[in-house]
């Protein structure tokens, strides 16, 4: 007796584990799509000097103004801004340096760029890292160490409000907290000048341009309505033509965004490719999912009977390739069968049953008699379509003896 497994419900039905490899598919995307997005996903507005911070030291509040003044205004993470850049480039330098941008050379980035001194130090309060906790002047030999990256005879003064100040682009009258701080350069070109020093320097031979003083561009100074109006008034003069965009670095801050492979696969030109992989992993799993069933039942190794038997030998007959010997046996199966059916006793002789089947033949009417249908397996078949042909030929012949038409 065979075995066979019990026949009980297949657990998962089809509507199962479609929701099963639904789930598993937006789960698996989600991971990566997180591994590639996370950093940009994380808040960056904490306390510092930087385009992200909404801090009164930060650059936010800029950044809000340019854009609700129409203004077309981007915060970059990418290296390549640097040294590539198609509008007006504002770099805000950290109270401890630049040291967080690996080779960065001052001389190197795209111009027109405006370079903003830091004045302050403090640190963000720990409840909440987005606020200043406590500020204070910077030292001024910190700024001017910083300074001295433009021109190495460079000094940093701070002064007393001047009050009205005239500029290239207007007469204004900002407001400092506490005091002015000003830069004194004998090789850089002065352009905003107060009584006490440069508030708006530039670099000879190029459009780098040095702001001494941060409180004119931070969120804290932004405050003042003056402040405000000299920010925007500064950036239209410093663009080369209206229209041009205004990017904020942040690379400088360590904000510097490094290429990603998840990302790059999900960006052109790696788009297309994706999207087919994607496409032959839904049909691979549409595929295993057709296929889903009750499981079937398991086969004897070794099956008895007949037909096992027959099968048996037949392959070994194959295997041996002697299916072509087998021609005058099978004719000789087939006259005994036949002598049989005739009721011609078993001890008949060739030629009697020759004649025999051959008389009945011609009164059946049949197109060829038995010796000359068994004349073509008296020897052994050229080959296994032979033997087929030529025997298929004489059960052909058998039937219609048999049957009579």
């Amino acid at each position: 007796m065979s075995e066979r497994l019990p026949q009980t419900n297949n657990p998962f039905q089809a509507r199962t584990s479609a929701i099963l490899i639904g789930v598993g598919t937006l789960m698996f995307i989600a991971i990566f799509a997180l591994l590639a997005w996370s950093p940009d996903l994380a808040s960056k507005n904490r306390a510092g000097q930087h385009p992200y911070s909404e801090s009164a030291l930060g650059y936010a509040g800029l950044v809000r103004l340019l854009e609700a003044d129409g203004q077309a205004v981007t915060v970059s993470r990418l290296r390549s801004t640097l040294d590539y850049n198609d509008g007006l480039l504002i770099l805000t330098i950290p109270a401890y340096g630049m040291n967080r941008a690996s080779d960065f050379q001052l001389s190197e980035v795209a111009q027109p760029a405006l370079y903003v001194l830091p004045k302050w130090s403090g640190f963000g309060d720990r409840e909440k890292p987005s606020w200043q906790k406590d500020t204070d002047l910077l030292a001024r030999d910190q700024v001017t160490f910083l300074a001295r990256l433009f021109d190495t005879d460079a000094e940093i003064w701070r002064l007393r409000n001047p009050g009205a100040i005239r500029t290239p682009f207007g007469t204004h009258r900002p407001e400092f907290d506490q005091q002015m701080q000003v830069l004194n350069s004998d090789s850089l070109i002065s352009i905003v000048e107060t009584p006490g020093g440069t508030l708006l320097a530039m670099i000879p031979g190029s459009s780098i341009y040095i702001l001494s003083d941060p409180d004119l561009l931070n969120t804290f100074g932004l405050a003042h309505r003056e402040n405000a109006h000299f920010t925007l008034s500064l950036i239209d003069w410093l663009k080369d033509y209206p229209d041009q965009s205004v990017t904020l670095d942040a690379t400088i801050h360590g904000f510097e965004r490094s290429e990603s492979l998840l990302r790059s696969i999900f960006d052109v030109p790696f788009l297309g490719a994706t999207l087919v992989a994607f496409a032959t992993l839904l049909l691979i799993a549409w595929g295993a999912f057709i296929r889903f069933g009750p499981p079937l039942p398991e086969d004897r190794v070794l099956s008895f009977g007949k037909k096992a038997l027959a099968e048996s030998s037949a392959g070994l007959i194959s295997m041996a390739r002697r299916e072509g010997q087998m021609a005058p046996n099978y004719a000789q199966t087939v006259k005994r069968d036949l002598a049989k059916r005739l009721g011609l006793p078993p001890q008949t002789k060739d030629p009697t049953f020759a004649q025999t089947a051959d008389r009945l033949a011609e009164q059946k009417q049949l197109d060829k008699t038995w010796t000359e249908q068994s004349r073509a397996l008296e020897t052994p078949a050229a080959g296994r379509n032979d033997l087929r042909d030529k025997a298929l030929s004489l059960w052909r012949w058998r039937q219609e003896m048999k049957d009579g038409h």
